[in-house]
């Protein structure tokens, strides 16, 4: 057995292992890219379930200005309608 074939069974095995180097690269590539998206998805659920905090309690500060809201313009008519009684006593219509 001469030289050569241990030459080309070495080239053919240089050529399998760098091969075999760059498919475990592109994995390593593509486990990388697929890590940042599950990064990404987490911080995007992250701030949806912050927004949906935030969207409740403005809700519930948009109901409660309301109810408030309402009551003042009950106190502002019942007031109205005092005042109008008041000057209806002190100046009586002509």
């Amino acid at each position: 057995m001469g030289v050569a074939p241990w030459n080309e069974a070495l080239g053919r095995m240089r050529a399998a292992l760098d091969r075999l180097e760059a498919a475990v690269e592109k994995k390593l590539r593509v486990a990388a890219k697929r890590a940042d998206v599950d990064e990404e998805l987490n911080l995007m659920q992250d701030d949806r379930a912050r927004l949906a905090v935030d969207l409740d309690g403005a809700l519930a500060d948009a109901r409660a200005s309301g109810a408030a809201n309402a009551a003042a313009a009950k106190s502002l008519a019942r007031a109205a309608v005092a005042i109008e009684s008041v000057l209806a006593r002190v100046a009586p219509p002509e």
